[in-house]
């Protein structure tokens, strides 16, 4: 697969797996991939073979019931396939683990299965059948990239999908037990090659385990060359022997030769973790450690019950560039990402609707942009495609006049009543009070509060919009505040309904609770909070440009379009230079531009040390106004990075999130 421009694999849709089905020695239907003239497992002892090879080849239930460590086990698998293996895996987890212990699956895979086709297959288990429901419900679209499930409280999976040893290469995180599995060496030479091997020990930890069925001298030539030892075990049936083995010492990872300074902290297992900020930024953020049994508390300058009390409705969406580029790679993954959550975290959709986002192309730029982004990024249809005004039109149940791109399971959402479900999740303490300095303590960190209270907390994530720089630490961050003001149009009976949320200059979802938002303006540098009818006019202006048939029926069905019968909600957001998230630890900036001064006279020059971080301090902000799209994401990169974990990112996108990177850049373009 060819490259993008931006180093990483195309972004685009995969091929998914052609199956036929094929009678197997029970006389019984099995997955048959005619591709590889292979088959995914036998109806007969499929599932026999998999407990023999991957959870008995890698003493799973031994290893899992003496589990014991902070940060979750995880099981790396090159083959994802039906998810057999990774369900026996999380039956074999829930049988013999301890309370407290938690399982974090990594799976790879280059042709995944369509969704019917994966339930079909994994109905032929009728005791896994509510695990295959889990996966089934949140089987994610066939777009290359990372997918994280929640498969229970305590099982996550990541699923990475493309090519296997391209795909472990990208990988941030390490792992305990590696399922080598795949269809045969003779049948998909492709998949094992030295690549994948090598990939595999740069991301074990030491003493990591792997079983696999095959006993072919490529794969003991190439385990043995990554570092692996390895021996000779009884297969299973038919197959005389298998391989089993382990990696003592894991090579040294490599691949921050080139950016050492984006190299992470060592993990410190936190106990206590204060998060300021409860907006969708430190809300999701507290909800993702308080699931993983990690006691939070939620400081914020307003009560609990204040977070929630408009109908303000947000996008989710995302406006992905035209070429290629790291910041669209992370905005669309955080657009499947928050669309997977939401469907799991609020299945009933109480506080979301996925009713799809119409991105218009209002003039011929535009439309040039959206035909030149469709055809550099060939994505499922699913994801994204493009209309002409008629199938827009169609769509919104409105008339519309221009062409448009269609986000069809993108959605809506009361982000303000989304924070205050988050905030209720259990392992969350809320404290209202404002935080005026954070000190370094023998346990961590004091939080000194306005009224003269302190907070102690092991580690702090810092989510206050453009408030997160006022503290020493985080004062090298260089945020915009964005002023934004949002109209409120309450609907008279018999009003035109919308069928999708439509964006141009603004946006505007279906009408919730009888109330028409609408907006909103944006504001660089301005601060101000007071209601403007200015701002009403311009929003109203910006409605009629982009839905002017829209707005006619609004008119004559009674409703008054002036700004005095419009309620305002005003914000003010933050925006970073690049327009890009602060996700991660916090710089030390004076320590960086000493470390990495030689930058400034030659950007090739790169010294060997780490970047140094303040201990235990994180952020997550300047999501502007697509935080619906990253803060979910952001959310669960900070706790995996926290906890230990693989990240549900692919290394350098979690890399173009890191609060140091304009710091680099500064020293690179001599700033």
């Amino acid at each position: 697969m060819t490259a993008a421009p931006d180093g990483l694999p195309p972004l685009a849709a995969l091929d998914n797996a052609r199956l036929d089905w094929r009678h197997d020695a029970s006389g019984e239907a099995a997955p048959h991939s005619p591709a590889f003239d292979d088959v995914y497992f036998s109806r007969h002892d499929g599932r026999a073979e998999t407990e023999h090879v991957f959870i008995a080849g890698n003493r799973l239930a031994e290893r899992l019931g003496a589990w014991q460590a902070p940060r979750a086990f995880v099981i790396g698998e090159t083959g994802f396939g039906t998810g057999l293996n990774m369900l026996c895996a999380w039956a074999c987890f829930d049988a013999h683990a301890a309370p407290g212990a938690r399982l974090h699956l990594v799976s790879t895979e280059k042709f995944p299965l369509d969704r019917e086709d994966l339930a079909r297959a994994l109905a032929s288990w009728p005791d896994l059948a509510e695990r295959s429901e889990r996966l089934v419900a949140q089987w994610p679209e066939p777009v290359a990239g990372v997918h994280r499930l929640w498969l229970a409280e305590r099982v996550t999976l990541d699923l990475h999908f493309g090519d296997t040893a391209e795909r472990l290469a990208l990988l941030d995180g390490r792992v305990d037990a590696w399922f080598l599995d795949g269809f045969a060496p003779a049948k998909n030479p492709e998949m094992w090659h030295p690549a994948l091997f090598q990939a595999m020990a740069a991301r074990s930890r030491p003493g990591a385990t792997f079983a696999t069925f095959t006993c072919a001298g490529v794969v003991k030539r190439g385990l043995a060359a990554a570092g692996f030892t390895w021996h000779k075990a009884p297969g299973f049936g038919r197959k005389r022997e298998m391989l089993c083995g382990e990696i003592t010492e894991p090579p040294t990872d490599d691949r921050r030769r080139r950016t050492p300074w984006f190299t992470p902290p060592l993990p410190r297992p936190p106990r206590h973790v204060a998060v300021i900020g409860a907006g969708i930024a430190g809300a999701s953020a507290a909800a993702a450690l308080a699931r993983r049994g990690i006691a939070v508390t939620l400081v914020d300058r307003r009560a609990r019950t204040e977070l929630g009390t408009t109908h303000l409705q947000g996008a989710l969406y995302v406006k992905l560039a035209a070429d290629t580029n790291r910041q669209s790679r992370t905005y669309l993954a955080g657009l499947l990402h928050s669309r997977r959550w939401l469907a799991w975290l609020d299945p009933q959709q109480a506080l979301w609707r996925s009713c799809g986002v119409l991105q218009l192309a209002m003039n011929a730029k535009e439309q040039a942009r959206q035909a030149r982004f469709l055809a550099n990024h060939p994505l499922p249809e699913s994801v994204v495609r493009g209309l002409d005004a008629e199938t827009a039109s169609a769509s919104a149940s409105i008339e519309i006049e221009t062409p448009a791109l269609d986000y069809p399971n993108a959605a809506w959402v009361k982000p303000m009543e989304l924070c205050i479900r988050l905030a209720e999740t259990p392992g969350i303490a809320f404290h209202r009070g404002e935080v005026t300095a954070l000190r370094p303590s023998a346990i961590g960190w004091t939080l000194e509060m306005a009224d003269d209270e302190t907070l102690e907390a092991d580690q702090v994530i810092v989510a206050g919009a453009v408030e997160t720089a006022a503290f020493p630490q985080t004062a090298s961050l260089p945020l915009q505040p964005v002023r934004g003001q949002l109209s409120q149009l309450e609907l008279p009976s018999g009003s035109p309904r919308l069928n999708r949320v439509v964006c141009a200059g603004g946006y505007v979802p279906p009408a919730a609770d009888g109330i028409l938002n609408f907006g909103a303006t944006f504001g660089p540098g301005d601060t101000g909070t007071d209601p403007r009818d200015a701002d009403h006019e311009a929003n109203l202006k910006e409605l009629e440009r982009g839905l002017p048939h829209f707005v006619g029926a609004l008119r004559d069905a009674g409703a008054e379009l002036s700004p005095e019968r419009l309620t305002a909600l005003v914000g003010v957001r933050a925006a970073s230079p690049d327009k890009s998230p602060y996700c991660g630890p916090v710089p030390d900036a004076g320590a960086w531009w000493e470390a990495y001064a030689v930058l400034a006279k030659d950007a090739t020059r790169i010294p060997e040390e780490p970047g140094q971080h303040h201990e235990g301090l994180w952020v997550s902000t300047a999501h502007g106004s697509r935080g619906l799209a990253s803060a979910p994401l952001c959310a669960e990169l900070l706790a995996s990075r926290i906890c230990d974990e693989p990240l549900p990112l692919e290394q350098p996108l979690a890399d173009h999130l890191h609060p140091g990177r304009r710091i680099i850049r500064d020293l690179v373009q001599g700033k």
